[in-house]
């Protein structure tokens, strides 16, 4: 006799929802107190020499939305694996790669802080060495943006098939992968105009954010107390091939018909 207790999909949704709020919430920290992100080469510099501690905590802040990325990207697998497993988890190592790629962006940073340790250097070899350390950070954030991209489009193609939720939100996560995309192209091959990725960035906060916001206050289409929807073979509690013989079967396994109930599963 077992118990294996599912998760409701609509707790799962706004989990995600969840997690990706906290997750951007966390980029405009960064962003805003340690200059971290978006902010250019000579706002950053500043940040480092005026404001050490303000740019410690977007440091911190920085590397703790990395983590929110990560788990966040992992509770979307968890909602969308049952439209198509293979699509889910790529969505999961396409967001893991560039979240390890944006975190190595972090180390030059961490460099920045030891610079007044560097005997024997004038002040103006400082800057040049620290700004060379800010664009090495640069060139790492920005190629995360790759991948970063790609994640969208597998998320927004599940998103269109879920049928719990609103198609529009992945058209808008698809145009937002072509959004990122084009920031990146941007940042590589026209580094000197930058505004032309503005309507990019307004791109991608309005279909995060708005997918993000649908997660937490709508959950899914279906009803509050449906499991996560199984997926064939699946080792946590989806119905894997021998399962799915015992549902089909007669006789002795007629009881596993009458596993599924409302948020959990009876013994059997």
């Amino acid at each position: 006799m077992s118990t294996v207790v599912t998760w409701p999909r609509t707790e799962v949704a706004r989990w995600a929802g969840g997690l990706y709020l906290a997750y951007v919430v966390a980029n405009v920290l960064a962003s805003r107190v340690g200059r971290i992100g978006l902010s250019d080469d000579a706002a950053l510099l500043a940040a480092v020499t005026d404001h050490e501690l303000a740019f410690r905590l977007g440091l911190v802040a920085a590397t703790g939305s990395a983590l929110l990325f990560v788990l966040t990207a992992w509770s979307v697998y968890v909602l969308l694996r049952g439209v198509n497993e293979q699509l889910a988890l790529l969505l999961l190592v396409l967001n893991a790669v560039g979240v390890a790629v944006q975190c190595a962006s972090y180390l030059p940073l961490l460099a920045l802080l030891g610079r007044g340790g560097a005997h024997g250097l004038g002040e103006a070899q400082l800057d040049g060495v620290a700004m060379d350390l800010i664009a090495t950070h640069h060139a790492g954030f920005v190629t995360a943006q790759v991948f970063f991209s790609a994640w969208l489009f597998p998320l927004g193609w599940l998103v269109l098939r879920s049928g719990f939720l609103p198609r529009a939100l992945g058209w808008l996560l698809l145009l937002d992968g072509l959004a990122v995309l084009f920031w990146f192209l941007q940042a590589f091959l026209l580094p000197e105009h930058p505004k032309l990725s503005y309507p990019s960035w307004a791109i991608g906060f309005i279909a995060e954010v708005g997918f993000a916001l649908w997660l937490v206050v709508r959950g899914t289409s279906q009803q509050r107390h449906e499991p996560v929807a199984p997926v064939s073979g699946d080792p946590l509690g989806g119905a894997g091939p021998l399962h799915q013989h015992h549902l089909a079967g007669d006789g002795d396994h007629q009881p596993a018909r009458r596993l599924l109930i409302g948020d959990e599963l009876l013994h059997e």
